[in-house]
């Protein structure tokens, strides 16, 4: 990504984007998303072009009263690392730029590959959530 690129997308995420934790299924551990909702699709086309991610349509219920909306969501975890780590030095939200420092420093050493936990390396995942929602 080139430098223009990721502090465009740091702007972008800082004003209308979203940096969480999701599960994908009812029992998994939860895992790094980047979400960005608006109304110009063009805009999430072109951030999907350089960062990937799956573009959905949001259900409008009144069309004569709203504009269509579009979510794009990033939940790959090579995609989502690799963006936040070329963000980073260009998000000023104090709030996402904790949220993706801790995914940095501490995802990798939390998550096992094959999901298979011990009670200790399980306590830690969890505490790794739960200190991810109170920043």
């Amino acid at each position: 990504m080139k430098v223009d690129e990721s502090a465009y997308l740091a702007g972008i995420i800082d004003g209308e984007g979203t940096i969480t934790l999701t599960r994908m299924h009812e029992k998994e551990h939860r895992r790094p998303c980047i979400s960005i909702a608006s109304t110009d699709l063009e805009l999430l086309e072109y951030i999907q072009k350089i960062a990937g991610g799956n573009i959905l349509n949001k259900k409008n219920y009144k069309p004569d009263k709203f504009k269509d909306s579009f979510i794009l969501s990033i939940k790959k975890k090579k995609e989502v690392l690799y963006i936040l780590k070329e963000i980073f030095p260009y998000l000023r939200i104090t709030k996402k730029r904790k949220r993706a420092e801790w995914i940095l420093k501490h995802y990798d050493a939390v998550t096992i590959r094959n999901g298979k936990y011990t009670k200790e390396k399980l306590l830690k995942k969890i505490e790794f959530e739960e200190r991810f929602f109170k920043l």
